[in-house]
């Protein structure tokens, strides 16, 4: 219990610490992906741009304290209309702008991340998605198909991925935490078994040279992509192991794992709790 409550105050982005943070130093910078698709970096995800002559549309939005300095940003990039707001899920990091953006854009999400958002603390109504979809959708947008595709529980069970067709970009939302252990949210319909799937499928799919925006983390490739598969694969397999031979948690922490995968507990997810996340997930004997 104590685990699920930590976790869900991480999700949900309504720590008492972090109701606290200080943004006032955050800088926003942008990286030119690909054409007219950019990259956006601050304090949260990663979020993805498209600027051209139909206006702006972005994906994600960061905490709320960050909307002016993200408009701001936006700005420098096309002076247009901000059209669209794309959310890959609910959580905070991603979803806080929504109020501040919502009033001028329409927002677009799962239909379980609206469902999430609107059953969350105090909810604005310009904070919710006003267009929202079951599988998939389609937004033609500055020459080009932004194609929003639903996943299964992975992260969570809103997550989309968001296909920039013409540039060929891919924002992954947190589904890919690049060269990091993730988030996987069990409390919002999350599942390790799921989120490992759907980092398969995307592999599957994806063009060979295609860019990607990863929830947190830098620019990706296809092979950071792989990479992280990999690593999801062999860590969980390790896990399971342990825990068909009847070892604790305790036990599994004590274990820890391979030395190649020190660094990527340095991020958000560390290497215990990552190792929580893997057992508390796996089936109850």
């Amino acid at each position: 219990m104590k685990l699920f409550l930590s976790l869900s105050c991480l999700a949900a982005g309504l720590c008492h610490a972090q109701a606290q943070r200080d943004f006032s130093s955050v800088e926003i910078k942008a990286t030119t992906v690909s054409q007219n698709v950019f990259m956006m970096e601050g304090a949260g995800g990663n979020i993805g741009v498209s600027a051209g002559p139909d206006g702006i549309l972005i994906v994600d939005n960061q905490f709320a304290p960050l909307a002016e300095k993200i408009a701001a940003a936006l700005k420098k990039l096309n002076p247009g209309k901000l059209k669209f707001v794309l959310n890959t899920h609910w959580h905070g990091d991603h979803t806080g702008g929504n109020a501040f953006f919502g009033a001028e854009a329409h927002i677009v999400a799962h239909t379980n991340v609206r469902k999430r958002l609107a059953s969350s603390r105090d909810p604005k109504k310009e904070a919710l998605p006003v267009i929202t979809f079951d599988q998939s959708l389609s937004v033609h947008f500055n020459g080009e198909e932004i194609k929003v595709i639903h996943l299964p529980p992975g992260h969570t069970d809103g997550d989309s991925v968001i296909h920039f067709t013409k540039a060929n970009v891919v924002h992954m939302g947190d589904q890919f935490f690049a060269g990091r252990f993730p988030f996987i949210d069990l409390g919002s319909g999350g599942s390790v078994a799921g989120y490992i799937a759907n980092v398969g499928e995307v592999l599957k799919k994806i063009p060979a040279d295609a860019k990607i925006i990863p929830g947190h983390g830098p620019l990706a490739t296809v092979d950071d992509l792989r990479t992280f598969h990999s690593m999801l694969v062999e860590t969980s397999e390790i896990v399971s192991k342990a825990h068909a031979e009847g070892k604790t948690l305790e036990a599994v922490k004590a274990a820890g794992l391979p030395e190649k995968y020190k660094d990527w507990g340095s991020g958000f997810i560390n290497t215990s709790r990552w190792l929580e996340i893997i057992y508390n997930n796996l089936p109850k004997k």
